[in-house]
């Protein structure tokens, strides 16, 4: 179990509790004491380090607003324009140089695809350069991105098998080649398709009504629940009420479908 909660921002007072109430109720468990990322930033500090050392990494000045006004080609919805490249002739001792002016430490991502086996995609080949450039590792003061902190973290837990969503394919190439620098080992990565409404819409915030904690509240069966993912999964043709070890001996990979799912609370 791992508790991201570097983003003070996006970060709730109880949020973490309530991840693991909501795992706890759906019948899912963990070996160890959670990880919780906030407690580990000297790691984190000690990675921008290592990747300082190699020149790796360079201070970045530029605003949301200068990338997208230098930004040319379109770009997906989630990822933004890709990174133009501005302050890429620097390198790691310029940042002595500004003062407190604010900035960013970018990765210089290296040239040509990046590509993997995804467990359930087949073969997938991305050029992060083209998709999002050269990305932020950590802004200063010190506060390390997403990115720098999932790749450490895999590391320390020793992950070896990265699953998730469809919507996370663009961070894979990015968290393949920053875990190289940091001298991590392979992983294999999977993503499966995501839930979608009955409007055909992607599941988020503003469906409070089928969030787990609110389901919970209403008395609705976890083990009914588990049976229709198992069914979405094509491991059964009805709703068997059922818990997650239930599921263990009889998971099929080559079953789960490639399209996201549809679910209808109304059903």
């Amino acid at each position: 179990m791992r508790i991201e909660d570097i983003d003070a921002a996006r970060t709730r007072p109880g949020a973490s509790e309530a991840a693991i109430a909501d795992l706890s109720w759906l019948g899912l468990d963990w070996d160890d004491e959670p990880f919780v990322q906030s407690q580990r930033i000297r790691a984190y500090e000690h990675g921008l380090e290592l990747l300082k050392r190699k020149d790796l990494v360079y201070p970045c000045t530029c605003t949301k607003a200068d990338i997208e006004r230098a930004a040319s080609a379109p770009h997906a919805e989630d990822e933004g324009p890709t990174y133009p490249g501005t302050c890429s002739f620097r390198s790691t001792i310029d940042a002595e140089q500004l003062g407190d002016r604010p900035f960013a430490w970018r990765f210089r991502v290296p040239e040509g695809a990046v590509g993997w086996d995804d467990l359930f995609l087949g073969r997938i080949e991305i050029n992060p350069r083209q998709v999002g450039g050269d990305f932020i590792v950590a802004r200063s003061p010190f506060v390390p991105s997403y990115q720098l902190a999932v790749v450490l973290d895999d590391t320390t837990m020793g992950i070896t098998q990265v699953v998730r969503g469809a919507d996370l394919i663009p961070s894979t190439p990015r968290q393949i080649v920053l875990n190289q620098a940091l001298g991590g080992v392979e992983r294999v990565y999977g993503h499966v398709p995501l839930v979608i409404g009955a409007d055909g819409k992607r599941l988020a915030k503003r469906d409070g009504s089928i969030k787990l904690a609110a389901l919970r509240v209403q008395g609705v069966d976890p083990r009914q629940l588990i049976g229709w993912l198992a069914r979405s999964c094509g491991w059964s043709r009805e709703i068997i009420a059922s818990t997650p070890i239930d599921w263990i001996d009889r998971y099929d990979a080559s079953t789960i479908p490639k399209e996201p799912c549809s679910f209808d609370y109304s059903k």
